[in-house]
């Protein structure tokens, strides 16, 4: 049966290959004219920003960002909260985006997840106060999950939400991001996609969630936003409280005042 499973194997890896989508002069004049290409670095190499997203690619794809999903939901993002509040980052160094790797027990390999984990504690380190959100297709969805996973309190509390689309742990870890709230995270599976069935068998349909990014950059934004209306909730309530409590420290300056001589 191992020669079996091994032929198996290597027929849906080639299948894989044949495929995942390349760069296209189209591809690149899209890039030109609207946006994001299959490579972003603004994290690393910008200033901070309000919002800071964080994308691993489907395997082959070219760039950190890929072509499939990655660009359009970074655009999609900065359309919905402003192109100067957003920076987008892909995820790259050790993430190779190989083919191999998708067989391996968390669906990537221990150098993937790392790779991306660094992505979200710079995120930290360098913009203490941006509001996080990332997303990952393909094996890039198994890339981000296990990284949310490894994060430290600290960092994955400035996580506000995911987006996985062809999600390949799907099945494993139950439409979820085990140790993450189930409600800040969104996953996308098309009607066929047989990747997202525990299975390395890929079809037509796990090439079509460009047309998600609106929808996935919708979900992103109001947990952006639902995030900094609870901050707000929350000052306000300090203050409140605050002020109250001068005033009553005033009304009891004052009677001790009044009974002061008794």
């Amino acid at each position: 049966m191992a020669p079996l499973k091994s032929l198996l194997l290597g027929a849906s890896l080639a299948t894989l290959a044949l495929s995942t989508p390349l760069a296209t002069d189209a591809d690149n004049l899209y890039a030109r004219q609207f946006g994001t290409g299959s490579t972003a670095n603004e994290l690393e190499q910008g200033s901070c920003k309000d919002v800071t997203l964080i994308f691993a690619r489907g395997s082959t794809e070219l760039g950190n960002m890929g072509t499939v999903i990655g660009p359009p939901l970074c655009d999609n993002l900065k359309s919905k909260l402003g192109s100067d509040k957003v920076a987008c980052q892909g995820v790259g160094g050790q993430y190779s985006a190989g083919l191999v790797q998708n067989a391996l027990p968390q669906n990537t390999d221990p150098g993937s997840i790392s790779a991306a984990k660094q992505m979200f504690e710079e995120a930290n380190s360098k913009c203490p106060n941006t509001k996080i959100v990332a997303g990952g297709y393909s094996q890039g969805s198994a890339v981000i999950d296990n990284a949310v996973q490894e994060l430290s309190t600290t960092v994955k509390d400035q996580v506000k939400g995911v987006v996985l689309f062809g999600f390949t742990r799907n099945v494993q870890d139950h439409g979820q991001i085990p140790n993450y709230p189930k409600d800040d995270v969104k996953v996308y599976c098309a009607v066929g996609d047989l990747v997202c069935d525990d299975t390395l068998v890929v079809t037509a349909m796990h090439l079509t969630y460009g047309m998600d990014a609106g929808d996935a950059a919708s979900f992103l934004a109001e947990k952006v936003q639902s995030s900094s209306s609870s901050t707000t909730s929350s000052s306000s309530d300090s203050a409140s409280s605050s002020s109250a409590a001068g005033t009553s420290s005033s009304g009891l300056s004052g009677l001790s005042s009044f009974f002061g001589g008794l």
